[in-house]
Parts: structure tokens; sequence; C-alpha cells
């Protein structure tokens, strides 16, 4: 999805752009299961409002991720927001920026592979 785009943390002014970097931002971040090879999360998106303006678009979401483990009951471990940025290129739409604005933060232990810090403000 961000091969050609960036993903950016304004409260923690943080930017990634394409493939490698995003790729390696998420290994360096989450923890992964080695039974399933995932991070046992679930990341549901909803409320998400699109808007097109010819040849980009942008959208505005809320998003919650659910994790379940051996040693964690389900529950949301973080919920935030997303400000997202399209562009079309050659009639195929792609992301050009994603923002990401967390909101709330629970129980990260079995899911971050760092000690997460809630800024001051969400935005």
């Amino acid at each position: 999805m961000f091969r050609e785009a960036a993903i950016v943390a304004p409260a923690h002014g943080s930017r990634v752009e394409g493939y490698d970097e995003v790729f390696a931002m998420y290994r360096r971040a989450c923890r992964i299961f080695p039974d399933t090879g995932t991070p046992k999360t679930r990341h549901i998106t909803t409320n998400v409002i699109i808007e097109v303006n010819g040849d980009t678009a942008t959208a505005r979401s809320a998003w919650t991720v659910l994790q379940a483990t051996q040693t964690l009951p389900l529950q949301a471990i973080m919920a935030g927001r997303y400000r997202d940025r399209f562009i079309r290129v050659t009639g195929e739409w792609r992301f050009q920026e994603r923002c990401m604005l967390v909101d709330f933060v629970g129980n990260c232990s079995e899911h971050l592979l760092y000690d997460y810090e809630q800024p001051a403000s969400g935005d």
C-alpha cells in the first residue's frame, strides 16, 4: 500500500517513505509471534469519509487495534485516527500519505517491541 507513499506521525515527528522504510518501521515496532507469523492483532478501520477532487482524494477515518495472545485476553490496545491523501496515476488510486494520530493507548506489551509513550496531545 505504501510502496510510493509516506506514513507520518506528527506527535512523534516521524515520517517514513516507501516500501523499504515502512516495512523496516513495522519490523522494528511490532512483535511477530512464531506460531502464526503475525502480531496477533486485528486492525479495524471505521467511519471512513472519502472526498474525491479529480485525480486526488482525501480520507479520514477512525481505527482500533485489537489483540489476543496466550497471555493477553482479547482487548483494544490502541485507537486513533487516520488522515489519508491519495493520488490517481494512470487510472489507479494510490496512497500518497497516511497521517496516524493516536488517541488512546492500552496494554501494548504483547504488541510493541518498545515502551510506547503517549505524547501530551494526540495531534
